[in-house]
C-alpha cells in the first residue's frame, strides 16, 4: 500500500474511532479542527457521525465549509458516516438548510425514529462482503439516489450505503465495530484516486 494520509473532521462526534480504525490499517491520519489543519496534505477525508447541524455551524464558524466543499468537488475522496452522510447529501427530506451537498442522494434524518434510535444488524455490502456489522444510532437512511450513484447496501428495504465517484456514505457507524472492511474499501478508493 502506498503511503497515504487521511484527514478526519474532528469538530464533534465519533472521530477517534475512525482514527483508530485507519491506524490499524497502517494509514496516517490527522484531525481537522481549524483552517490551518485543513492546509495539511491529505489524500482523503472522513466526515464522522455526530450532530450534523452542529458540525455544519462549526465548519462555517471556522471557515472550513467552502474549502471542504471545493476539495470534494475537485475529487478528494470522502467517506461520510451518519451525520457525514447528511452533510454530503444534495437533499434532506423536509429541510432547506445549506450543506456540503456534493452527492446526488436525498436522505431522511432520524429515519428510524427516537424509540428505535439505535440498533445493530449485519447485512451484505456490495464490493465489501457478506455479514458486515452495522451499528445504527439515530440514523438517517437514503430515500432516493440519482443516476451514477451505486447503492451498496440496504436494510429492511432502505438504502444505508452508497457510492458516487470518490464519495462513500453510510447510515451506520462501521468505526464502532471490529470489522475493518468498510475502511479498507475507502482506502482502496483513495489508492485508485492517487
Amino acid at each position: 500500500m502506498k503511503a497515504m494520509t487521511v484527514a478526519i473532521m474532528a469538530l464533534q462526534g465519533a472521530f477517534a474511532e475512525h482514527e483508530q480504525m485507519l491506524q490499524r490499517l497502517g494509514v496516517d491520519t490527522f484531525l481537522i479542527r481549524k483552517p490551518e489543519d485543513w492546509l495539511r496534505h491529505k489524500d482523503g477525508l472522513i466526515i464522522p457521525g455526530g450532530e450534523s447541524t452542529a458540525m455544519l455551524r462549526i465548519m462555517k464558524d471556522e471557515q472550513l465549509f467552502e474549502p471542504v466543499r471545493s476539495a470534494i468537488e475537485g475529487g478528494l475522496p470522502v467517506f461520510g458516516t451518519c451525520a457525514g452522510m447528511i452533510l454530503l447529501a444534495r437533499g434532506v427530506e423536509g429541510e432547506e438548510r445549506e450543506r456540503i451537498a456534493t452527492m446526488d442522494i436525498v436522505v431522511k434524518r432520524n429515519a428510524y425514529g427516537r424509540q428505535l434510535g439505535s440498533f445493530y444488524t449485519v447485512a451484505p455490502v456490495k464490493h465489501i462482503g457478506q455479514d458486515v456489522p452495522m451499528t445504527f444510532i439515530r440514523a438517517p437512511y437514503i430515500v432516493s439516489v440519482s443516476e451514477g450513484v451505486d447503492v451498496l447496501a440496504t436494510v429492511d428495504g432502505n438504502i444505508v450505503a452508497a457510492r458516487q465517484g470518490n464519495q462513500l456514505v453510510c447510515s451506520f457507524h462501521p468505526e464502532l465495530n471490529e470489522d475493518e472492511r468498510f475502511h479498507r474499501y475507502f482506502v482502496q478508493m483513495i489508492e485508485q484516486a492517487m
